[in-house]
């Protein structure tokens, strides 16, 4: 080998290595917080930016890619395979983000700490992910938040205080899950979120509805309520709720009618139409209007329940009399809430009472009919005490006679025998009388009844000569009782003098 050729293997294989080998450590250990941090942001490839928009959608991405512009408005990550939404998917504060979109991931966990750092946020989309449970708090730090979107998902247990501090949310889309109860807490007066006006729970496993808590909501919220295709049992009071809404033209009932379905009861499960209830299925009662009734002196509060939240709201009467805040009087009133309010109640107030709603999209005028009774409330439970009286009056006349005619004491047929000796011996009217028929027991007997006829003639010890009264006969007798010759009388002795009239004992 020449020298020349050996010098140079010698600067190759030498010295010379040793820097080589240090450049490539130092190019794996600047690769390793990269690799440890995630994916960086790459406008060219990874994503599509426009302006402040980040979409990366189907971009097959495990994990949210990091370093993000914090001018980012709008972030789309939807159609990737991120499952889990960790709580440092972003170091740091977005406060220009208001649109996050990260429906259809396959996504089953999120982190109570996910969204400390997007708090601007307006629109949550979340729908078609593998998603079972809503943690307490969850979305507590969205308080601008508008629209969350749910549906589709796997959702069966919900935290009552997972949407607390959502006070600005409009609309909410629980739709295709599989809740069983109806989350009345999100829409009850005291409870509800303060501006939701759209609230989806159709498509889900909701058997039953709190009727009477959904009655009394406002119109505008009721607008909103959509529970269609639900395994409801078919009930009256089901069909009286959706009847009274159709009626209004709340879009809740109009838009989806004939999707209102529920079970009938019985072993063949059949499903029915709720509208078709009042038919030949149950023969529920029709639905009418509005009605108010009400008593002389109470006062009635009329309420125009529109189904717009904000609108201007004017009263006519039955009279024909337009009523607003300025022309109100001492018995109808035109309230701050555009409730009309009648009191003291007089005859003169019945009648069909009108409220027109106005707003810059919509007019709508709602009817409400009154009844005065012609009588007080205090009048009309007299009279209600004076039916039950009688009522319990009659009821016990009843009572009386059938004790009297089966609960009646012994006669002498059934008596004992030692009570009949003795009732012989007593000295009374009844031993001093002498029966037409030959004993009392013959009589009994016969006819069983309790009357006795008895044929009263002069005492032999009270008679002087030719049948005339002895007047001396009564001390003569009293000496006798008080010298003890004579205890008790006979059964054959008379103790009183009449004629031989009959006497009904």
């Amino acid at each position: 080998m020449a020298p020349a050729t050996a010098r140079v293997l010698s600067c190759t294989m030498g010295w010379p290595l040793l820097p080589l080998r240090a450049l490539l450590s130092l190019a794996f250990l600047a690769l390793l917080p990269a690799a440890a941090a995630g994916s960086k942001l790459n406008c060219h490839r990874t994503c599509i930016c426009a302006s402040n928009i980040v979409s990366c959608s189907k971009m097959n991405l495990t994990s949210i890619p990091k370093a993000l512009p914090e001018y980012t408005a709008v972030l789309d990550l939807s159609y990737n395979s991120i499952a889990r939404l960790r709580a440092e998917w972003t170091t740091v504060k977005l406060p220009k983000m208001s649109n996050l979109l990260l429906s259809h991931n396959g996504m089953s966990f999120i982190s109570s700490e996910a969204f400390l750092y997007v708090t601007q946020l307006h629109y949550l989309d979340l729908s078609s992910n593998s998603l079972q449970q809503l943690d307490e708090l969850l979305f507590e730090p969205l308080t601008q938040l508008e629209v969350l979107l749910l549906y589709n998902n796997q959702i069966s247990q919900i935290d009552r205080s997972a949407f607390s501090g959502l006070r600005s949310l409009q609309k909410l889309y629980l739709s295709q899950n599989k809740l069983a109860r109806f989350p009345l807490e999100l829409v009850k007066e005291k409870t509800r979120l303060p501006k939701l006006g759209l609230f989806d729970v159709s498509y889900n496993r909701i058997k039953s509805l709190p009727i009477q808590e959904l009655k009394l909501l406002p119109a505008w919220i009721k607008n909103g309520l959509y529970f269609h295709n639900n395994p409801f049992a078919c009930d009256c009071a089901l069909y009286s709720l959706l009847a009274h809404w159709h009626i209004r033209r709340l879009s809740s009932a109009v838009d989806f009618k004939d999707d209102y379905t529920c079970t009938l009861p019985g072993p063949q499960k059949t499903t029915v139409n709720v509208f078709e209830l009042n038919g030949d299925y149950m023969n529920c009662s029709a639905v009418k209007e509005a009605d108010e009734e009400v008593y002389l002196d109470q006062t009635l509060t009329l309420r125009c329940d529109s189904r717009h939240r904000d609108m201007v709201k004017t009263w006519v009467t039955p009279n024909h009399e337009i009523v607003t805040s300025a022309t109100s009087n001492q018995s109808v009133t035109l309230l701050a809430n555009g409730s009309l309010q009648i009191g003291p109640a007089r005859v003169e107030h019945s009648g069909l009472y009108t409220c027109y709603a106005v707003s810059e999209t919509l007019n709508e005028t709602l009817y409400v009919s009154v009844k005065v009774h012609n009588a007080t409330l205090q009048a009309g439970n007299d009279t209600l005490n004076t039916a039950y009286t009688t009522l319990v009056g009659c009821l016990a006349s009843v009572v009386l006679v059938l004790i009297y005619l089966y609960l009646t004491p012994c006669r002498c047929p059934c008596c004992p025998r030692n009570g009949k000796a003795k009732s012989q011996n007593e000295d009374s009217i009844h031993s001093s009388t002498l029966s037409a028929t030959p004993t009392h027991d013959a009589l009994g007997s016969k006819a069983g009844l309790s009357r006795h006829v008895a044929f009263v003639e002069p005492s032999k010890d009270l008679q002087g000569q030719n049948g005339k009264v002895n007047p001396n006969a009564e001390d003569e007798q009293e000496r006798k009782r008080a010298r003890g010759q004579r205890k008790r009388s006979d059964a054959e002795s008379i103790s009183s003098v009449f004629s031989d009239t009959p006497i009904v004992v």
